[in-house]
């Protein structure tokens, strides 16, 4: 009887250390492998709405090889993911769509779902992938149209990219983290698309948007077509004058001890000390390093400014 009690218990201890490790990957007794991207923080919403109705399509996924859900493959252990593929929730397309749908919104266009609108967008997603190696690599690549829809006639069409690649740190990635990272990288995407493809459209039709137009090119985004446009296609797009170019300053950050985990707004940017090129205005920063009490602040950042931060890490 004594030996049978052994066994069964030696039995239950191999059981609960197989969950225990499963739960390590797969996010603490849920096997729920795919990742949810969230959906990025509006800013203050315009004053005034825009008299132009847009009329954004699903865009096409036309990423080569890959499932409508996967974005690419992990070869680290990642917590909350069991198993190699990185998996969305919701199909690529749909994620993306709903980022544009969302951008356009939050800078005063008006979305309709019928024929009523006056412009339509669609567009294509060429690359979206995040791989997780000994650097996170991700890059991104979407192709987007805007027309008129009473004539047909094409305003503009461009491709913006973002790739960049990070290092996840000695403790590894998170779902979370990639989720969030994935958010910011399409966030970039979808201002720099709504920068080119706005512009050129407040510039031919300024009576509704009761502003006046200039020239300013667009790091990251290439023309293809451009209405109006006379030589060939190039960086420069139309911008109009109440729409400034996105200001940035330099955040240098360190801690001691070094070598924590640095968030700005949620987002992972690397290990400290870090050095990194950020929007201008407010941003909460939150570091963390095992062993050691988080820390918390707020930073100003002035455009083309350096900020540095020291924090010290209490236990």
């Amino acid at each position: 009887m004594k030996r049978f009690s052994i066994r069964v218990l030696a039995y239950f201890v191999f059981c609960m250390a197989a969950l225990y490790n499963a739960n390590l990957y797969a996010g603490w007794f849920g096997f729920d492998d795919v990742i949810t991207v969230p959906e990025s923080k509006s800013g203050n919403q315009p004053a005034t709405r825009y008299a132009a109705t847009i009329h954004v399509t699903k865009f096409v996924d036309e990423r080569a090889g890959m499932s409508s859900k996967n974005i690419g493959i992990s070869t680290e252990r990642i917590l909350g993911i069991s198993g190699k593929d990185l998996v969305l929730d919701q199909k690529v397309a749909d994620v993306v769509t709903k980022a544009i749908k969302k951008r356009f919104e939050d800078e005063g266009f008006r979305l309709v779902e019928d024929g009523t609108a006056l412009y339509e967008l669609s567009g294509v997603v060429k690359e979206l992938t995040y791989n997780v190696k000994v650097r996170d690599e991700i890059s991104i690549s979407i192709e987007t149209t805007l027309k008129e829809v009473a004539t047909g006639k094409i305003l503009w069409s461009g491709v913006v990219k973002e790739q960049d690649n990070r290092f996840a740190g000695v403790s590894g990635n998170s779902k979370s983290d990639i989720a969030n990272y994935l958010r910011y990288k399409l966030g970039l995407v979808t201002k720099k698309t709504y920068d080119a493809s706005s512009a050129i459209l407040i510039a031919s039709h300024p009576d509704l948007f009761n502003v006046a137009p200039g020239t300013k090119p667009i790091a990251g985004v290439t023309v293809l077509f451009s209405s109006g446009a006379d030589q060939p296609a190039s960086s420069a797009v139309p911008v109009v004058s109440v729409m400034a170019p996105p200001k940035t300053g330099t955040l240098i950050l360190s801690t001691k001890p070094s070598r924590a985990k640095v968030y700005l707004e949620g987002v992972y940017f690397g290990l400290s000390p870090l050095r990194a090129e950020v929007e201008v205005g407010i941003h909460n920063v939150s570091v963390k390093l095992d062993g050691y009490r988080a820390a918390f602040e707020k930073i100003s950042v002035r455009k083309d400014e350096t900020t540095e931060l020291e924090i010290v890490l209490g236990q």
